[in-house]
Formats: structure tokens, sequence, C-alpha cells
């Protein structure tokens, strides 16, 4: 619709000709439309006029019977209507948007903080700052913290080492680690938590010393892990899990991985110098300029697991 473009993309007329030109075209009347401005008849009719010049339309039919608006002024009505209510809540915007209470955050999350704890959080950060529109990006720890210092996203859920020089980070939760093992295994029958010695024939579902080099650490620190008992070493928990599922090993998971629920798969307690030796934190950048960042921490700060 050509005149509708010409509408939306001229900046040649200014918002006081917007509004006079729509309270004519709700009043339909050039005097009860004048002392609604505090104004009077003329100066108003003159704004008008300036306005279908500029627009190069009529936009009132204006006759003997009264103030009637063509085909035309209907259409450029309601889009009249809309730059005016953006021009009325730009500068609000603007200002929730400085004070972090608006505008985006964007958070990065490892596939095991996806099983309870992304789910809690985003709700929490809703409740809190309604006006807060969150971008979600799955990413390992190590491609978060490149993502953080990149300033690609603003807030992670990652686990550690972190250079505290470049990031700010805040403990999120523990949690224990646990064994799934497919249905059957004769690990079920056991009543105790498992220890390393009950894995050491077991063939082994491997965090990937690259892409998960965290659990990869934890692991081989707890478990005598020998290279020929591995038999898959990949980057993702919920991978781990399909592939106990199919029968091709154990692996060494977070508690909160039960929350997957998969058919065919138990998890059983692993015994652990430290209770609960899973970490998950928060984690950004010193230097982010994103106003959102601080609003959001400070409404995590009572969040608890």
């Amino acid at each position: 619709m050509p005149q509708r473009t010409q509408v939306l993309s001229a900046n040649m007329f200014s918002f006081e000709q917007l509004r006079g030109f729509v309270t004519v075209a709700e009043e339909l009347h050039f005097g009860r439309a004048a002392a609604r401005l505090s104004m009077t008849q003329p100066p108003l009719s003159r704004l008008v006029q300036k306005l279908e010049r500029e627009v190069g339309v009529r936009l009132f039919d204006r006759d003997s019977r009264g103030v009637r608006l063509t085909k035309a002024g209907e259409a450029f009505y309601g889009e009249a209507r809309r730059l005016l209510a953006l021009a009325e809540t730009a500068p609000e915007l603007a200002r929730r948007i400085s004070a972090g209470s608006a505008g985006t955050l964007r958070v990065g999350f490892t596939g095991g903080a996806g099983y309870g704890v992304l789910p809690r959080l985003l709700n929490h950060l809703s409740e809190q700052l309604p006006d807060l529109e969150l971008e979600l990006f799955e990413l390992v720890s190590r491609d978060q913290i490149e993502a953080v210092q990149a300033h690609e996203i603003d807030l992670g859920l990652a686990r550690p080492p972190f250079d505290t020089a470049v990031f700010g980070h805040r403990l999120l939760m523990r949690e224990g680690l646990m064994v799934a093992v497919p249905d059957a295994h004769p690990l079920t029958g056991l009543k105790r938590p498992l220890r390393p010695e009950d894995l050491a024939s077991e063939p082994l579902i491997m965090h990937s010393d690259a892409k998960a080099r965290y659990f990869y650490d934890l692991v081989v620190g707890l478990l005598p892990v020998r290279h020929d008992n591995v038999v898959h070493s990949v980057s993702q928990i919920l991978t781990m899990v399909w592939l106990v599922q199919g029968g091709r090993g154990v692996a060494l998971v977070p508690q909160s991985t039960q929350l997957i629920h998969a058919d065919g798969v138990r998890f059983l307690p692993f015994a652990t110098p430290t209770p609960k030796p899973v970490e998950l934190h928060l984690l950004w950048a010193h230097d982010s300029q994103n106003p959102a960042l601080a609003v959001a921490l400070k409404a995590l700060e009572d969040l608890k697991f």
C-alpha cells in the first residue's frame, strides 16, 4: 500500500500536527477539538492543513454538514495514534532500560543446568522483573566463559574454574553425584551408595576432557579411570543418559539428572569425600555494560536451591 509506506517512513510532520489531527478525527469538530487542546480553532485548522500538504493527501472532508475522515484519513488515523503512543511510552521505556528493569538479558546455560535449575531461575527473574526479556543460549561451560568475555551473553550458568580478574561469579548450587546404570544392572542390588571400587571393571561413559573439562577432572579425581574401560567420551549429560539407556555402559552424572526420568535407567547414589562436589555458578563479566545485569543479580540474591 503506497500511502501506508509513505506514512510510516515520513519524517516530515511533527507530533504537534499528529495530536491536532487525532483530536479532530476523534471529535469530528474543529471547535471541540481546539477546546480539548486548549487552543483556538484557526491555529488548529492551519496545523491540519499543513499536515495534509506534507502528507500529500486530503485527510478530512469539510462541508456544511460537518467534518468527516476520508479513506486516506481513516488509514492515517490508526498510524498517527500508534506513533503518538510510541512517543509517549518511549521516554519511560528508555528510563527503565537505563535502570536495568527492562531490556534484554542474554543467559547461557549448560545442558545439566537445564534440569530444574534453569526453569526456576527464569521464573524467578520473570516474577521479579516482568519487563526484562530473557534470551537463552545452551553452551558448555568453556564456551560460556568465552561468550561472557566477548559480551555475547550477559550471564552464564557455568562450572568453574574462572579467572576472577575478568569474571564475577556466585555459587548458585551444590549437588551430589549419581551413577546412571541400566535398569537391570547388578549394581542396583546394592543397598548402599556406590564406591569407586564398584565401578572398577564397568564400561564407563566418560565426560569429554575437551568439552566437559570440569566433570572430567571431577570424575578422574574420584575414580581410577582406565583408558580401556572408557567406551565413549561425550560432552552432554543427556547424551550420556541415552547411551546408558542403550546398554552402552554406566556414567557419573549430577544428582539433578534424575529429573529426566529416562525409561530403563536407574540413578544410584555415589559416595564422595565431599558430600555435594558438583558446583554450578552464576558467571558474568566485570566490565559488562548491560544495566539489566546488576538488577538481575540483585533479584537472584534470594533464590535458593
